[in-house]
């Protein structure tokens, strides 16, 4: 556990979810972990028992339970899903799924659980803002941000030409698809200050919907002040910090700045809130972990200065002096959005200015 880390707290200590197992929360709260093949290798995902209106009788209610994100389409993760449905379910359906945001951890499986659980007289149903189950519609019909050959001219016009992983971008065409192959024909949609009702047996309360932006187009986090509960998504992580990118189809997005302004909003709930992370384990110390977020950043920022005023710097001349450990492709592809993310905070605030220089690659240099 790193210094930062220590100024939090883990109520849980170290227990962890089993594969095919959850870890009960809260009553009819309950959370559980599956694998990533990445370096960040897990992702959590939320139980929530639930009730809806049982469409074929007046007055009567459908019991069980709502998902909140679903993991990469691939074998592994279904085979997980099943032993959670054979297990941890009580004999009782999903009713609906909520995706925080269209990245495919969170969004992969979204088709494959809406279709496992739609019946005759329900329809499983995904809940998402418009914003990202748009994008994850484009995304799963082609790519966008992750590879192609937009990708790599994006790439290369901020200074990564190295040819070989130019090639490699470029064929990464099918990046997002291998992972979201569809997504839902249809939706609910999610909105900053909408309410959700979650709950069954007279337990039913208010999960308030808190916008993000940033990370992804339009993120989720679910609120519960009953409950003093947070379901965060990527816009809080515990010992990571969130990544922060400019991609080709929003070339010239501040993202960093609307990411800082978005986690200032969760300033004004509970100090006592238990966090919900979709990386890392359940925490309380949310107030905390912003002012650790948004001081990381500023030194990122400074640094970033520092670089610039020593000479004019593309986006990969930035990679050392943000990223001081070894980077593959995988990785290389999200220092790149990162760099550029600061590099665009500071050139909008008007303390850098960006230049194109005539080999085609965009320096950033002290205005």
């Amino acid at each position: 556990m790193n210094h930062l880390e220590q100024q939090l707290h883990y109520p849980l200590g170290d227990s962890l979810p089993a594969s095919g197992a959850s870890l009960e929360l809260a009553p009819g709260i309950k959370w559980i972990r599956m694998a990533l093949p990445f370096a960040l290798d897990h992702i959590n995902l939320w139980l929530l028992r639930d009730e809806m209106d049982d469409p074929n009788a007046p007055g009567a209610r459908l019991q069980g339970w709502t998902v909140v994100d679903c993991c990469i389409s691939r074998d592994e993760s279904r085979a997980q899903w099943e032993a959670i449905f054979a297990s941890q379910l009580d004999g009782l359906p999903i009713l609906r799924v909520i995706v925080t945001h269209m990245h495919p951890d969170h969004i992969g499986l979204a088709y494959w659980l809406c279709q496992r659980w739609t019946t005759a007289s329900h329809v499983c149903r995904l809940w998402i803002s418009s914003t990202d189950y748009h994008a994850a519609r484009i995304g799963s019909q082609s790519t966008t941000g992750f590879g192609g050959d937009s990708a790599a001219r994006f790439f290369a016009s901020h200074g990564l030409v190295d040819p070989e992983s130019v090639e490699k971008i470029r064929g990464r065409s099918g990046y997002y698809p291998s992972m979201v192959p569809e997504v839902p024909a249809s939706f609910c949609r999610l909105m900053d200050g909408k309410v959700i009702r979650i709950g069954a047996h007279g337990e039913r309360r208010d999960w308030r919907c808190i916008s993000g932006y940033g990370h992804a187009p339009e993120h989720i986090a679910l609120y519960c002040d009953d409950l003093k509960l947070l379901i965060s998504g990527d816009m809080v992580l515990p010992r990571i910090s969130t990544n922060v990118s400019v991609y080709d189809m929003e070339p010239e997005a501040d993202a960093l700045t609307l990411f800082l302004a978005s986690i200032d909003k969760f300033l004004p709930l509970h100090p006592d809130t238990l966090t919900l992370p979709s990386h890392g384990k359940p925490f309380k110390g949310l107030h905390t972990r912003i002012a650790q977020l948004q001081a990381h950043h500023r030194d990122r920022l400074a640094e970033v200065v520092q670089a610039c005023t020593q000479a004019p710097c593309s986006a990969a001349d930035i990679l050392p002096v943000m990223f001081r450990r070894q980077l593959d492709l995988h990785q290389t592809t999200f220092a790149m959005g990162e760099a550029l993310a600061h590099l665009h905070a500071l050139w909008f605030q008007g303390q850098l200015q960006r230049l194109l220089g005539a080999d085609g690659i965009y320096r950033f240099s002290v205005a």
